[in-house]
């Protein structure tokens, strides 16, 4: 288990970091920008994430955007200058690279939190897509804008399709309609709605509260089995999950698991 205190966090400008025990605060800290995703925002994500991936003492990410605005999407400006480029095989490289972090969020070890207040338009709306609890305000506005601007929400669209399923996406992504938090949750993007963004923090607590009475380790296990659960053969899932129920099983995690609830006694992890 890696102690994240002896650890080392990148050196970030776009986004603001904070660590309080075994949760991680990502906020997006474009604000005048309403946090449009740009190249050094999406580069600074990956290097927080793969500094962190291997911490079970780390069991939580909450992402959110500063200024009370989750993400407007993809910066327009930088779009802009990669137009001047000519070499199809260049910007089709630039675009896959955020579908890279799209994976690595998706699949990311700790629970993952997106707290959405404000606005979440393209590529924002993905990201509210790839977490394992994503909370909205009622007032948040959700957009697929892409396509109205002559262009394809091309990374973002398996994780959006795989969110809310296929005929939804179609509608989202071929109309750009706009709806708000109500909708999201209704559409499967979110799971809860608040009112407000005090409420928003309540709700965030609660799920906090509730992710610490599960074992860290198991739970990065179960995320891997669900993943594979969509990559594998039916038969070859259930064999991967075998091995990790076993992993888990015979760990110090487990062992005290079974031993808390035996004892009648919180888990270790549980405080």
């Amino acid at each position: 288990m890696t102690d994240l205190s002896k650890s080392k966090l990148p050196a970030t400008q776009s986004l603001l970091l904070e660590r309080n025990d075994s949760v991680l605060k990502i906020w997006f800290n474009r604000p005048q920008a309403k946090n449009a995703l740009s190249a050094e925002m999406t580069e600074e994500l990956h290097l927080v994430l793969d500094a962190v991936h291997q911490d079970r003492s780390l069991r939580t990410i909450v992402l959110r955007g500063a200024g009370g605005v989750f993400c407007a999407g993809g910066d327009i400006k930088g779009f802009k200058s990669g137009m001047q480029a000519t070499d199809a095989d260049e910007v089709a490289a630039s675009n896959r690279s955020f579908g890279d972090l799209m994976i690595k969020l998706n699949e990311q070890p700790q629970v993952v939190i997106i707290l959405v207040e404000g606005a979440a338009i393209g590529g924002g709306l993905g990201l509210a897509c790839v977490g394992d609890v994503t909370l909205v305000t009622a007032d948040a506005r959700f957009r697929l804008s892409e396509t109205s601007l002559g262009i394809p929400p091309a990374q973002i669209a398996p994780f959006v399709t795989e969110r809310v399923g296929l005929t939804q996406a179609r509608r989202l992504m071929l109309t750009g309609a706009k709806f708000k938090g109500e909708e999201a949750v209704a559409m499967g993007i979110a799971h809860a709605v608040a009112a407000d963004a005090a409420e928003l923090e309540a709700q965030c607590e609660t799920i906090l509260a509730q992710i610490k009475a599960c074992a860290p380790g198991a739970n990065a296990v179960t995320k891997s089995i669900l993943f594979e659960s969509l990559r594998r053969p039916r038969a070859e899932a259930l064999d991967f999950a075998a091995r990790g129920f076993a992993q888990c099983m015979l760990s110090p995690e487990g062992l005290e698991g079974v031993a808390a609830f035996v004892e009648k006694r919180p888990a270790s992890w549980n405080k």
